[in-house]
């Protein structure tokens, strides 16, 4: 592919700990400053120079998501599964630096009463519902649980049946596609909060990474409509009113977008959810277009892990670790590569 794939060292500012901080933030000025004169220092290129685009997606790689102190941590079945993927993608960036082209991350985004969110929610006595548990549409039928209907005047125009019939809807059509029934999830990644940053030393990274390679760094936003989940970068998970009309878009313009790239590097948070969807719904796009599109996908399996509940007792209430490794065997049989962030560029498949 003629990259450049030769690795370069971890810059000295780096440090490893910062993996673990949910605090850590870089110091923006400091870090361009320093990016200018490892460019010089290396001989780094201008990315638009590149004779591939070679796109590395970060998916959510948020505070909530990345840290014990946020409210909905991606600890897999080792319990620090999102603090080792902060490192290794961080250093991903560092050694490929000269490599990658350019980085886009997304941002998981939302607000106080979601779909998805036990505020949204309320049992027959009127109380809120707790998180972690399922809502099914037997549950709306029988009034078991029920969207909140103060929440009418904010979502509905005031209609609290048009609300009703909304959530109906909304959990017969996920219970009908087969893949799962309405998960109520902690609030997280909320607009405005700490837990909706990036996490501080990826961020570092592909801040460095733009300033080296004189390129933006790209975020998509993603999340927002209140009135459906949004795991996929691409697409909510339901994206018809009642009656039938569409209220977002299909994703297709943005999948094209990222399969415009060359080579197309994939991690982020969690492997269960966000990033299984997303390469879900891509791709349903590459098999619509042309299946050899998923040639160009690399999955960072070692930077990305599945969503666990611990149950406080050795256990879990909930372990999505399944799921997770039946879509990459799915990916990988689609024609997609699974490959390491600690292994050389160069030893991936087709990248000789």
């Amino acid at each position: 592919m003629s990259l450049p794939l030769a690795e370069l060292p971890l810059p000295e500012h780096y440090d490893a700990a910062h993996a673990t901080s949910f605090t850590y933030s870089p110091v923006v000025q400091k870090l361009l400053t320093t990016a200018v004169a490892w460019r010089r220092r290396h001989g780094i290129k201008p990315a638009m120079g590149d004779r591939r685009d070679v796109q590395l997606l970060l998916i959510d790689v948020q505070r909530d998501f990345c840290f014990p102190e946020g409210t909905l941590f991606v600890a897999g079945r080792s319990g620090t599964g999102a603090l080792d993927d902060n490192r290794r993608t961080a250093e991903f960036i560092y050694r490929n630096l000269a490599a990658l082209t350019r980085i886009t991350t997304t941002l998981d985004t939302h607000s106080s009463h979601q779909i998805f969110f036990a505020a949204f929610w309320i049992d027959r006595d009127g109380n809120p519902l707790e998180p972690h548990r399922e809502v099914s549409a037997e549950d709306v039928r029988s009034g078991a649980a029920r969207p909140d209907p103060m929440l009418a005047r904010w979502l509905t125009g005031g209609s609290v049946d048009a609300l009703n019939a909304h959530a109906l809807h909304y959990t017969s059509t996920l219970e009908k596609a087969g893949r799962y029934r309405l998960y109520l999830w902690p609030p997280h990644c909320l607009a405005g909060s700490p837990g909706h940053a990036i996490a501080g030393v990826i961020e570092e990274a592909r801040l460095f990474h733009a300033f080296a390679r004189e390129v933006n760094a790209h975020n998509i936003v993603k999340g927002e409509n209140p009135m459906s989940e949004n795991y996929s970068v691409l697409q909510p998970e339901v994206r018809t009113t009642v009656d039938g009309r569409p209220f977002a878009s299909d994703g297709r313009a943005l999948a094209r977008t990222l399969l415009g790239s060359e080579v197309l590097i994939i991690g982020g948070q969690a492997s269960s959810h966000c990033v299984m969807s997303s390469v879900d719904d891509l791709l349903t796009e590459i098999r619509a277009t042309d299946p050899q599109l998923a040639g160009r996908i690399y999955l960072l399996t070692d930077c990305m892990s599945p969503v666990t509940v611990p149950d406080g007792k050795g256990g879990f209430l909930a372990d999505f670790t399944p799921q997770a490794d039946a879509a990459l065997a799915r990916f990988a049989e689609a024609g997609m590569h699974l490959v390491s962030s600690t292994d050389p560029m160069a030893s991936w498949p087709g990248m000789s």
